[in-house]
């Protein structure tokens, strides 16, 4: 019996170590050559390149080799964690690549540049989209901001032909804060979590206070504003979209609920999106 339970112990512990290592390659940033692959397979070849910022460096990437000011720009803004992965499926549709050019870009701390080196400022974060989105004229771009992405497209008080926020996390009284995040906290556990996840820990065990000090200026943004929020995230709660909803005239917002879905809905309810982003530019347009 004893010898049937260290056999059971040892194949364990090799299953654990197993997952471990699949997570952390997993949660690590992907190379430019990984990235390209990706789109590959989907059927795209995307430009890639590296910009600067305060001595930050992050990478775009772009589905053309030039901005065509006949359409206008979506850019999307990653949540933490996240990459330009996350919305690989939204850059390569047909649809949407016929109404926009389409840009993406690791914020910084999430790429393979500065790993986990956040700023834990949202502040910080808008410098960055104003600095990718130069020379781009802001009547002509639609923000898409997927949870941590939705208050970097609200701090930004240019005047863009729209936002779109997905599972914004904008409010600071409904922020919540997983039991995962003790994994960081815990110094006998810190060293464990790939630096992605504790750049994602960072970010969020600091957000609520960020979040103070520019949530009374929401009502100042100028842009028509989208909303898309599941009303079954626990990450994110709906009451954040509820927020919003009671923060602007009912002329410059709209709230679209999707009933069930949780905080992942950016790959759960892709098709949705997508439908969804395009009525609103035909919304943001009116």
């Amino acid at each position: 019996m004893i010898k049937v339970l260290k056999i059971a112990g040892v194949i364990l512990l090799l299953i654990l170590v197993i997952l471990y290592i699949l997570f952390y390659n997993f949660s690590a940033p992907k190379s430019d050559a990984k990235v390209l692959s990706a789109f590959a397979k989907l059927g795209q070849t995307p430009n890639i390149e590296h910009r600067t910022f305060k001595g930050y460096s992050y990478r775009v990437v772009s589905m053309q080799d030039q901005i065509d000011t006949s359409l206008s720009t979506l850019v999307f803004i990653h949540g933490s964690i996240g990459s330009v992965m996350d919305f690989k499926s939204y850059l390569t549709d047909s649809t949407l690549l016929s109404e926009f050019n389409m840009l993406v870009y690791d914020r910084i701390g999430y790429g393979k540049d500065h790993t986990g080196e956040v700023q834990e400022s949202i502040a910080f974060e808008v410098g960055v989209l104003h600095d990718l989105t130069e020379g781009i004229d802001p009547s002509k771009i639609v923000l898409a901001g997927y949870s941590y992405g939705g208050p970097v497209a609200l701090a930004s008080k240019r005047n863009y032909k729209g936002l779109i926020i997905m599972a914004g996390a904008v409010y600071s009284e409904a922020e919540a804060v997983p039991w995962m995040i003790n994994f960081y906290r815990w110094k006998i556990t810190r060293w464990m979590i790939p630096m992605t996840w504790i750049a994602a820990s960072k970010e969020k065990l600091s957000h609520a206070d960020d979040l103070r000090k520019f949530e009374q200026e929401w009502n100042q943004h100028p842009s028509k504003i989208k909303v898309i929020h599941g009303d079954a995230d626990w990450i994110v709660p709906f009451s954040n979209a509820d927020y919003l909803q009671n923060t602007f005239p009912e002329e410059q917002i709209e709230i679209f609920p999707i009933p069930g879905a949780g905080h992942g809905l950016i790959w759960s309810q892709r098709d949705l999106i997508i439908q969804e982003i395009l009525s609103g530019l035909r919304w943001f347009e009116q």
